[in-house]
C-alpha cells in the first residue's frame, strides 16, 4: 500500500475532482452570464453556482473567500447604479423618479452630465448591466472556492508554470487579506476599540498592509530557497521553434475567432482557429522542456471531471445559442418599461449547472489546503 492511498489524505485525493474541471465549469458559467442581461436568468445562474459551492466547497481559507467575492459583486452592482444616478444614462425614459441638481460643464465635456433627471428606465438598464458583471465575479469566486489555485498550478503545462505561480500568488492574496482583516477587527473588539467607520478602517488597514508586505517578503525568500525560476538548458533551435509555434498559434486563434464572428470569414474561420490551437499547444509542450519540475500525487482527470466540465460547457453553449435565436428574451428591453420574463428552455439549460452537485461526491471535512 502506497502512502498516497492511506489515511484521510489519500481518501481526499481519490474523492476530489480535478481542479481544472471546476475552473472550466465556473468559467463556462461566467461565459454564459455574459450572454444575457435577463435578471431572472442571471439570478438562476448565481443560485445554481452558489448551491454547488455550498455543497462541495472544502473548509479551507481559499473556500471561505467566496463571501468576499459576493460582497465585491454587490459593491460593483451598487457602484453601477450610483454612476447611472450621478452621471446620467443615454437610455431615454419617461418615468422620472427624482431630479438632482445639474452641474454645468464646459463645452469640451459635451455628452457628459452631472445630475439631472433620474429615470426608472436608466436605473433598470444599469441594474441589468451591473448584475451581469456581478454574476461573472461570483462565478470566479465559485471557482476559487471549489478548487484551490495551488492545486490548479500543478496541472498547468511546464511552459506556463511561471505565469501560473504569479496568478496563484495573486489569487491567494485576497483570502489571506480577508482573514487578516477579520482577525484584527476581532482583536479590536475584544479590547473595546472601534472597528468600524473611518477611524477603525485606518487602524485596521495599516497593520493589514504591514502584514501583507511581510508575507510577500517571506514568500519571495521561500520561493527562492526552493528553486523557483530555475530553467533547463534548451538548444537555440528548440527555443526558436517554440516561439514561432506559440506566436503563430496565438495569431491563428485571433484570426480564426475574428473569422467566426464575421460573415465574410465563416468559411476559413474554423480551420484557422483549429490550426492555431494545435500550433499553440505544440509550442507549449516544447516550451515545457525549460521547466525543471515534477508532479507529486497528480490529480487524475476522470469521468467526474468530464461531467463537471461538460455541464458548464453545455450551459455556455445553450445560452449562446439562445442569445442568437431569441435576443429579446435574453436581453429584455427597458423602453417601454416592462417586467422581464423567464424563458423556459434557457432556464432549463442553466439548471444543468446543478449536475455536479448531485453527480460528484462531497469532499471530506478534514481536507487541508495544499501548501
Amino acid at each position: 500500500m502506497t502512502p498516497s492511498s492511506r489515511g484521510p489524505a489519500g481518501a481526499g485525493r481519490r474523492g476530489s475532482v480535478h481542479p481544472g474541471a471546476w475552473w472550466l465549469w465556473a468559467l463556462c458559467l461566467g461565459t454564459a452570464a455574459t450572454r444575457t442581461t435577463n435578471p431572472l436568468l442571471l439570478a438562476l445562474l448565481i443560485s445554481a453556482s452558489a448551491y454547488v459551492v455550498a455543497t462541495h466547497r472544502s473548509p479551507t481559507p481559499t473556500a471561505r473567500s467566496y463571501t468576499a467575492f459576493v460582497r465585491l459583486a454587490l459593491a460593483v452592482l451598487l457602484i453601477r447604479l450610483l454612476f447611472a444616478t450621478a452621471l446620467g444614462s443615454p437610455i431615454p425614459g419617461t418615468h422620472t423618479l427624482l431630479t438632482l441638481p445639474e452641474v454645468p460643464l464646459p463645452h469640451w465635456a459635451q455628452g457628459i452630465r452631472l445630475g439631472g433627471e433620474v429615470t426608472a428606465e436608466a436605473l433598470l438598464f444599469a441594474a441589468y448591466d451591473g448584475l451581469k458583471l456581478a454574476a461573472l465575479l461570483i462565478c470566479v469566486g465559485a471557482a476559487n472556492a471549489l478548487a484551490a489555485p495551488a492545486r490548479l498550478l500543478k496541472s498547468l503545462p511546464g511552459a506556463l508554470y511561471e505565469t501560473g505561480v504569479a496568478v496563484v500568488v495573486a489569487l491567494t492574496f485576497a483570502p489571506h487579506l480577508v482573514a487578516d482583516v477579520r482577525r484584527l477587527r476581532a482583536a479590536r473588539r475584544l479590547r473595546g476599540r472601534p472597528d468600524r467607520g473611518l477611524r477603525g478602517l485606518l487602524q485596521v488597514g495599516l497593520p493589514v498592509l504591514e502584514g501583507a508586505l511581510e508575507r510577500s517578503v517571506a514568500l519571495a525568500a521561500a520561493m527562492e530557497a526552493r528553486g523557483y525560476g530555475r530553467t533547463a538548458e534548451v538548444p537555440a533551435r528548440v527555443r526558436r521553434t517554440t516561439t514561432a509555434l506559440t506566436l503563430g498559434g496565438l495569431l491563428g486563434v485571433c484570426a480564426g475567432t475574428y473569422g467566426l464572428l464575421t460573415a465574410e470569414g465563416g468559411t476559413y474561420g474554423l480551420p484557422v482557429l483549429l490550426a492555431g490551437v494545435a500550433a499553440a499547444l505544440a509550442g507549449l509542450r516544447l516550451g515545457g522542456r525549460r521547466s525543471l519540475r515534477t508532479r507529486y500525487r497528480p490529480d487524475p482527470w476522470d469521468v467526474r471531471a468530464w461531467l463537471v466540465t461538460g455541464s458548464g460547457a453545455a450551459v455556455a453553449a445553450l445560452l449562446t445559442l439562445a442569445s442568437a435565436r431569441d435576443p429579446e428574451e435574453l436581453h429584455p428591453g427597458v423602453v417601454p418599461l416592462v417586467a422581464p420574463t423567464l424563458p423556459l428552455w434557457p432556464a432549463a439549460a442553466v439548471l444543468l449547472a446543478l449536475l455536479p452537485a448531485f453527480a460528484v461526491p462531497k469532499p471530506p471535512t478534514d481536507l487541508k489546503e495544499p501548501s
